[in-house]
């Protein structure tokens, strides 16, 4: 499956946001603040790539689907590995 750059841009975005929170993460870490604060943002970086890993392989799989022309051309259990790689 390769990645349609046309697909992808709401994941890039969904990517960069993340990246600026775990960087907050980083700074509330370096400034000591509230251990509840500081796990409630990092579960949010972590909800962020999980949805993007997620909208990856839908993409994926919509793409295998869409091309497949009656055809199996979805590997099952490759993306069976790649969703277990998320959970």
């Amino acid at each position: 499956m390769e990645l349609r750059p046309d697909e992808m841009g709401k994941v890039i975005n969904r990517l960069k946001r993340a990246q600026g929170q775990l960087a907050g993460v980083l700074r509330m870490l370096e400034a000591g603040q509230d251990c509840g604060d500081v796990v409630t943002q990092l579960s949010a970086v972590s909800r962020a790539l999980d949805r993007a890993g997620f909208a990856i392989i839908a993409s994926g799989m919509r793409q295998c689907l869409v091309e497949s022309d009656g055809e199996e051309t979805v590997d099952v259990q490759r993306l069976e590995k790649l969703f277990l790689s998320l959970a």
